[in-house]
């Protein structure tokens, strides 16, 4: 009796081992599906096709700042280089269009560098293209996220200009205008470009982040 009481029991544990082991093997087989959920083919596909757009967007600014309207004697130019991130901005939103930007003024500083200072560098390169992606916050009025984007470069250029460039002034004349008139004589104008061939991209029905353009959206 005492035989059989010891089987049935060891067979009892046994079974309660197996249960325990069962019921471990769907909680990690659950984590491990939801794991692959969320990362996923598609949201590695999101992901991939993000930094492409950013990187299309990079290259092809880099490419248009050779196409210059006009070139100033300390590295500022009118030229169509803006346009990609501004349409990167809209699509994407202002995260992608701030590192955009970012990279594309790193790009800039390779291709016509005008170092003075390792602030004046940030401030001269990264930091007011990045600035530009800052127009993602206005993805429904493309008007004034162009704007907003010009003006944000502008005042980072303005106060590198006021902090290393005040010797640039002509006699008599403050930094702080001389640096104002300098940046806005190429920045306006560039504004102006940018904001014309973006509203021609959505009236030509573009698509920006997802939606058509102008007419589309009022649908």
């Amino acid at each position: 009796m005492i035989e059989k009481a010891g089987k049935v029991n060891e067979k009892g544990n046994r079974s309660t081992t197996t249960e325990k082991a069962g019921k471990g093997n769907e909680k990690g087989n659950g984590l491990s599906t939801d794991v692959r959920r969320a990362s996923g083919a598609g949201a590695v596909a999101i992901r991939a096709s993000d930094i492409a757009e950013i990187g299309v967007a990079v290259a092809l600014a880099i490419v248009l700042q050779f196409i210059k309207v006009l070139r100033m004697p300390q590295g500022g130019s009118v030229s169509l280089e803006m346009v990609p991130i501004f349409y990167l901005a809209f699509r994407k939103g202002p995260k992608a269009g701030v590192l955009g930007g970012a990279l594309f003024g790193f790009g800039k500083l390779f291709v016509e560098p005008y170092i003075i200072h390792p602030i004046q560098l940030i401030m001269d390169y990264p930091l007011p293209f990045a600035a530009i992606g800052l127009a993602g916050f206005f993805r429904e009025r493309p008007l004034a996220g162009v704007s907003l984007g010009c003006i944000a470069r502008f005042f980072v250029h303005f106060l590198s200009g006021i902090i290393f460039f005040a010797s640039y002034a002509p006699k008599g004349q403050s930094p702080v205008v001389y640096s104002a008139i300098y940046n806005a004589s190429y920045i306006i104008p560039e504004l102006i470009i940018s904001a014309i061939i973006i509203e021609a991209l959505l009236r030509s029905g573009r698509v920006f982040g997802g939606r058509k353009g102008r007419a589309g959206r009022n649908q």
